[in-house]
């Protein structure tokens, strides 16, 4: 069949040898990594998030993929590291002064040139097209090139001087070298989040456990060890400790002002300083004073029949 009328079939036309690989073209993988999302394929735009293997989203396009509770979820393979909104950062970028975007393309007759990057980096002023390595700061979010961490080496960031390691840099779009170290260390960071987790939770446990025994143990314990005065005394005892109290609140008062104030508790005249003489008027002095023997039954009981 075929080559008639005098056709020359060609040795690669009749020996099939193997198939071409088909190259991608650096130039547009470049511009799909850098300037849209990795999730929705949409143009980045702010607020743009990075998640732990250094891949770039919209922040949008992750809050519906987390909300998104469907069996089937697009590109679910892109994300499906990201957990909750604490896996991703949000990043701080800087404008490219060059780049003028859809300004001038109101009426639709100027090419844009995606070539062209939108940020830039603050410290050296490299452009953030794929051409150099960027990598940003887990911590705070700053994106540097890395050169710029090269050149400048520091513990703090260059912009806003938050304190950093090793393992809070991440590298944006990396190789598959470096997304292989990214990823072990996001799997060595989340199972030391869970150690840290399991190891509170019996702590937690143990304070309100003991917390109770306490309060249970104070009642009988502050019984036994209290002081004397807590219990309460004889009435006897009670009296004798009533009157030496006002007694010596009497006496330290009349020893400031020289008289007893109003309200205090008399005292017999043999405790003053006065003369036998003077003492011998009242009835309180021992000259006064007569026996049970001496006195009639018949007198009245006041202080001046005798």
């Amino acid at each position: 069949m075929g080559c008639d009328g005098g056709t020359i079939p060609k040795r690669h036309e009749l020996v099939k040898g193997p198939k071409k690989v088909e190259k991608v073209d650096k130039d547009a993988e470049l511009v799909a990594q850098w300037n849209y999302c990795t999730l929705s394929q949409e143009i980045l735009r702010r607020p743009i998030v990075a998640c732990e293997l250094g891949r770039l989203y919209n922040k949008d396009a992750v809050i519906e993929f987390l909300l998104d509770k469907s069996a089937e979820k697009a590109l679910g393979k892109a994300a499906s590291h990201i957990r909750s909104i604490k896996n991703v950062t949000e990043l701080r970028l800087s404008d490219n002064p060059a780049w003028e975007g859809d300004k001038g393309n109101t009426k639709g007759d100027k090419h844009d040139d995606l070539q062209r990057a939108r940020f830039i980096c603050p410290v050296v002023g490299l452009e953030m097209n794929g051409r150099h390595r960027f990598c940003f700061l887990r911590c705070c979010g700053c994106v540097f090139s890395e050169r710029a961490l090269k050149e400048i080496k520091a513990e703090v960031c260059h912009t806003c001087g938050t304190p950093f390691q090793e393992d809070d840099i991440i590298v944006l779009n990396g190789t598959k070298e470096d997304v292989e170290l990214l990823k072990r260390r996001m799997e060595e960071r989340r199972l030391r989040a869970k150690l840290e987790k399991k190891t509170k939770k019996p702590k937690t446990a143990e304070c309100v456990s003991k917390a109770g025994v306490t309060d249970d143990s104070a009642g009988p314990s502050k019984v036994k060890a209290g002081k004397p005065e807590d219990a309460d005394p004889d009435p006897k005892e009670k009296k004798s400790t009533l009157a030496s109290r006002a007694t010596a609140a009497s006496g330290s008062a009349s020893g400031k002002a020289g008289k007893p104030p109003c309200g205090t508790l008399k005292r017999s005249i043999a405790d003053s300083e006065e003369s036998e003489t003077y003492k011998s008027i009242f009835t309180s002095h021992s000259s006064a004073k007569r026996s049970k023997e001496e006195s009639a039954h018949w007198v009245t009981h006041t202080s001046y029949c005798f």
